[in-house]
């Protein structure tokens, strides 16, 4: 395939090219993700309340990885559509020598801070001691995350979505086949409780590692990194920062969402805080997908819009805005027709899946407008415009939904944080449409240059 088939190749044929070797890895790892707290669930109610209360801070790990990853894959796509690859692998080294620093530091501080941070949201001991021991082995493996995450985005970035999907599959089907062996301890292995599901997660991400480490050096792609640029440089560390930061800041703010939903909800009960952490691992099932398919999209709004093709960055916009919708609507019906059942995979008890059974549906009737704020934040991200980006994600995230939740909370208890969910997204949709457009409409005024 030629260097320049992402501005050649007709749009809608493109985006499935790129877009669905993503979906199905996102598929197989919202998978894991029900599985993986379906198996920490058999253990205990604590287990499952440990792994939620964790849950926001293996997130912000994500977020910083995934977020910078964004940022990465926006620089090195705009300068090989502008036809400078010096440049492109300029910003995969440098990136790369900046996710270690991050992976390091995150590395210390987030096992560092765990203890105090569970003791913010629970008084019960076993629930601390849990987390503690399951956050301690997760988060000795961010280092390897990052890196990781660094490299799915340079092969996205050149089109090679056949290497990441495979990757990333291996990864999750070692660790669902770990999960129970080392949680429960089968055949020679000890029994090591949520532990197990821990360690089962870090071999996972660490082989998706070397899959693509085999890859890059034994079938090299158009981007290398080069020692030449190790060095850090001041203008290109500003580049990838000015999309990586609002790019983490929009992964990130679901993990300050999720802690002040915790807070509000744990002045009813332990259980409303379990079915939020439910709540979040089911619907990685809807939005995974639909990530992968943005994902599929960045490299292509990017290189377009670095190539000039404006119309083209504009179908692919509308084409991934319905593709997502999609989705969505396969979403809300699933939690409609089958929310107990969906629920009854994780706790014990008949009144924690009724009340997720309340959530499920509520939450629910939101999903198929979210499918326009996902579409535009990632494609604001691809354009590189972070700021509009992040404006987008702070309405969803904190602005609209955090005072919304509070204050129905205050009327209708715990069910007004979960109509929190919908009224948000509807909100947060109009202001997603005026965004974009407005960005678009300034983006075409002066198109980009390479500096």
């Amino acid at each position: 395939m030629n260097d320049t088939f992402m501005k050649e190749k007709p749009v809608l044929p493109l985006i499935l090219f790129m877009a669905m070797p993503m979906v199905l890895s996102m598929l197989v790892n919202s998978l894991y993700n029900i599985i993986d707290s379906f198996f920490v669930a058999q253990i205990s109610e604590e287990a499952m309340t440990a792994l939620s209360l964790v849950y926001p801070v293996q997130n912000f790990i994500n977020a910083v990885g995934i977020g910078f990853g964004v940022g990465i894959n926006a620089v090195i796509a705009f300068y090989l559509g502008a036809g400078d690859n010096k440049k492109a692998d300029q910003a995969a080294t440098q990136g790369l020598v900046l996710a270690v620093i991050h992976g390091v530091v995150m590395t210390v501080c987030c096992i560092t801070i765990m203890p105090a941070f569970l003791g913010m949201f629970t008084s019960s001991k076993t629930v601390i001691e849990l987390g503690v021991h399951y956050s301690v082995i997760a988060f000795s493996f961010t280092l390897i995350i990052v890196v990781g995450v660094t490299f799915e985005k340079i092969f996205q970035a050149v089109g090679n979505m056949k290497t990441t999907m495979i990757s990333l599959m291996c990864g999750c089907i070692i660790n669902i086949v770990l999960d129970p062996v080392l949680i429960f301890g089968y055949g020679p292995f000890p029994e090591m409780g949520i532990e197990g599901a821990a360690l089962a997660t870090g071999i996972g991400q660490t082989l998706t590692l070397a899959i693509y480490l085999v890859v890059y050096f034994v079938r090299p792609i158009r981007v290398h990194i080069r020692r030449q640029y190790i060095l850090l440089s001041k203008k290109m560390v500003i580049k990838l920062y000015s999309i990586g930061i609002p790019a983490t800041l929009n992964l990130a703010l679901p993990s300050l969402l999720i802690s002040a939903l915790n807070a509000i909800l744990a002045a009813y009960s332990e259980v409303y805080i379990l079915v939020l952490g439910i709540y979040y691992k089911l619907q990685t099932f809807i939005y995974l997908p639909a990530n992968g398919i943005v994902q599929g999209m960045r490299p292509l709004i990017g290189y377009n819009y670095g190539a000039g093709e404006n119309k083209r960055v504009s179908q692919i916009y509308k084409i991934v805005l319905c593709m997502s919708g999609i989705i969505m609507v396969l979403g809300t019906v699933i939690c409609l027709l089958i929310p107990g059942q969906l629920m009854g995979l994780f706790p014990h008890t008949e009144a924690t899946i009724q009340t997720g059974k309340t959530a499920l549906r509520i939450i629910g009737a939101g999903f198929i407008v979210s499918a326009v704020s996902v579409t535009s934040s990632g494609a604001l991200e691809g354009l590189g415009k972070g700021i509009p980006s992040l404006l987008i994600s702070l309405c969803r995230y904190v602005v609209v939904i955090i005072p919304t939740a509070f204050l129905l909370s205050r009327f209708f208890g715990a069910v007004g944080v979960w109509n929190a969910f919908w009224i948000t997204e509807a909100i947060t949709a109009i202001i997603s449409i005026c965004v974009y457009y407005k960005a678009i409409a300034q983006s075409q005024l002066s198109q980009p240059t390479v500096k």
